[in-house]
């Protein structure tokens, strides 16, 4: 392949995908002999490598020969797991293409919507294509309640344009790539950054697709957690909470005072009524805790992007040869 820019650059991070990433390179070999036979494209594929724990390294290495007359595959091997973050950010970092495409490995982000995306961003105004499924066929009702849930609150908490069902799975132009970039925080929220960068997005709706092969690494708990993680991001929202609940709950302990002085002082001082005082007490605990632990998650966020440790550790790559 000649030693140039390519005009396509595919990000696909993977962990544990030994079963579906020779799936998905076919597939995606297939798309590119496609495109480039409507069109001279130059492409590149860079497979980032999240400290998997099977032979999906070995895979890319093999690969690398194999699909070398269709594009020119870059790989990258981290020395643990970073996350899918900081694999996402690595590959945006060593894509060199005019257009960049994230997506993943499993199939769930269909190789075969790449022309139409191509095509939508090459006749309109816009910088980015982004796909959402219109459909969760295949998911748990009870983690697709909670996944319409958090997209509810956190367009309505925080300024990030985060459109329910959207995936990772886009093709944007460099300047947003470049835009991307700069943001170097150490707590990601790929969801979150592409809507606070702004640029023209154009959205591509499909039907959900199931994983090709494999188990999907992204349990309820895992799923939470980032969720959280993504509230923290790019809302203060909740501290603000936490706030005004301390203070409508020291302006009604203040009147509770009052009224148990008043009525000491008229009717005297009975022992009775401690279970109710008990529960109030558990309560007002309660929330106190909460908000301690909505404090403690900033906190932490914040001592994290203190410490200023690199996304990732590369063991090893091909970026050299």
């Amino acid at each position: 392949m000649p030693n140039q820019t390519p005009d396509i650059s595919i990000v696909v991070p993977c962990y544990n995908e030994e079963a579906s990433l020779p799936l998905f390179l076919n597939e995606l070999a297939q798309v590119v002999r496609s495109m480039r036979a409507a069109k001279p494209l130059e492409f590149e594929v860079v497979l980032v490598d999240d400290g998997s724990s099977d032979s999906t390294l070995a895979i890319m290495k093999e690969q690398t020969n194999v699909c070398c007359n269709d594009y020119c595959i870059k790989w990258v091997s981290f020395s643990r797991n970073f996350g899918k973050e900081a694999a996402l950010y690595a590959g945006l970092e060593h894509a060199t293409g005019n257009l960049v495409a994230t997506m993943d490995a499993d199939m769930q982000d269909p190789p075969s919507l790449l022309p139409e995306m191509y095509r939508i961003l090459q006749d309109e105004n816009c910088d980015n294509v982004a796909t959402r499924r219109t459909t969760r066929e295949g998911e748990p009702p009870i983690r697709s309640w909670f996944a319409r849930m958090f997209y509810r609150i956190i367009n309505k908490i925080s300024k990030a344009d985060i459109v329910d069902g959207a995936r990772d799975f886009r093709l944007m132009k460099r300047p947003m790539v470049d835009a991307i970039l700069s943001m170097r925080e150490y707590n990601r929220f790929s969801k979150g950054i592409y809507g606070w960068v702004g640029f023209k997005t154009r959205w591509l709706p499909y039907v959900n697709v199931n994983r090709v092969a494999g188990e999907t690494k992204w349990s309820f708990f895992s799923l939470l957690l980032y969720s959280i993680d993504g509230i923290v991001a790019f809302s203060t929202v909740p501290l603000s909470i936490a706030s005004v609940m301390g203070t409508l709950f020291c302006i009604v302990a203040f009147f509770a005072l009052i009224f148990i002085v008043v009525r000491a002082l008229l009717f005297g001082d009975p022992v009775d009524g401690w279970p109710s005082l008990a529960s109030i007490i558990i309560f007002i605990g309660g929330v106190q805790l909460l908000c301690l632990g909505i404090m403690g998650q900033y906190l932490a966020k914040t001592y994290l992007e203190t410490k200023n440790r690199p996304l990732y550790i590369v063991r090893e790559s091909n970026l050299d040869e």
